[in-house]
């Protein structure tokens, strides 16, 4: 037999049947020493190679391939989560571009609303102009204020008047000056009719009594928007306030009303530096009604004497202006007489 032949050994067992033995290998002597050799070399290198350093590269080898599933798994739920947001970015997108075009159409709208309600105003406002002005040429007569204070607005018209007023007066700009308005436009003449249908109505007896009794509110707004108005500003509406305090101030109760007013004489007194000669009038006019009344007189003695400007109202009594002229030489006459009773 050969060297490297292998054998196969069939035999019967005791029941009849038959079984193959294991197989043999049959070997020359040299083989199975080289064979030997090669076994214990291996035993002795083995160790050597397989050391903890080996052990350790495989198991950061192991732990590598570990690593590299897990940022695998990481790197899909990243692009997962990428994919999310792009589609919620698209959504975004298409919701800023929808909101983006209602803008447009809201922006339109708003401007169309604002045009409306600009040209409602501007028919408002030339509405009250033409009606205040027919209103005040027919409130001249008693008869016609008789009817307007029997009417169950009346107290709504003082209200909304003195409202307006107020308004108009803050809408001046830092200057004190109307921001770019033409004095002769529709607003203007609409305030200064308004304001002169309150004075027509204070001129006359029963106007008078009814604002002192049931209009306190109307009263301290016209002296607030005085003290507001500053020197040669709407010195029309100046004028027209002062005629209406000067004829509130011939009812008793309505110069007691007046007088007991904080800061009305040294408003007054400022109001006589005011450049346009009309409004210096009828502050001197409003003065001689307060200092003229004898029972008042104790009431206000001490401010008249404290801030007394008789310079400006001597000043005044020079005037080249016939009424400002008469009015401040009476007045000096009335202030020197007075001071001689204090």
């Amino acid at each position: 037999m050969s060297s490297g032949e292998r054998k196969t050994g069939i035999e019967q067992d005791s029941r009849g049947k038959v079984c193959e033995k294991d197989e043999f290998v049959v070997l020359q002597k040299r083989d199975l020493e080289r064979l030997t050799t090669e076994v214990m070399q291996l035993r002795e290198f083995l160790p050597k190679v397989l050391n903890r350093g080996f052990f350790t590269m495989l198991q950061k080898s192991c732990e590598g391939e570990l690593m590299k599933d897990k940022k695998q798994e990481e790197q899909e739920h990243l692009k997962q989560d990428c994919e999310h947001f792009r589609a919620q970015l698209e959504t975004a997108q298409a919701d800023c571009q929808r909101e983006r075009e209602e803008k447009i159409v809201l922006r339109e709208e708003l401007w169309s609303a604002q045009t409306q309600l600009r040209q409602q105003a501007e028919y408002c406002t030339q509405m009250g102009a033409a009606v205040c002005n027919l209103l005040w040429r027919v409130s001249s007569k008693e008869e016609v204020i008789q009817d307007i204070l029997a009417g169950s607005r009346v107290q709504t018209f003082f209200t909304v008047a003195g409202q307006t007023l107020e308004s108009f007066v803050k809408s001046l700009d830092g200057d004190g000056r109307p921001g770019q308005q033409d004095l002769s436009s529709d607003e203007n003449q609409f305030v200064l009719a308004l304001a002169g249908v309150i004075t027509n109505i204070a001129a006359a007896a029963c106007g008078r009594d009814f604002l002192a009794s049931s209009s306190p509110v109307l009263l301290d707004t016209m002296m607030q928007l005085l003290e507001e108005l500053k020197p040669g500003v709407c010195a029309r509406l100046k004028v027209l306030i002062l005629m209406f305090l000067y004829n509130i101030s011939i009812s008793v109760k309505g110069l007691k009303y007046i007088s007991e007013s904080p800061g009305l004489i040294p408003l007054l007194w400022s109001l006589l530096q005011d450049p346009d000669s009309g409004v210096c009038l009828h502050t001197l006019r409003l003065l001689q009604s307060i200092v003229l009344d004898e029972g008042l007189l104790p009431t206000v003695a001490s401010e008249l004497h404290k801030t007394l400007p008789l310079a400006r109202v001597r000043e005044l009594a020079a005037s080249a202006h016939p009424s400002l002229r008469k009015v401040a030489s009476e007045m000096l006459e009335d202030l020197g007489a007075s001071v001689s009773q204090w």
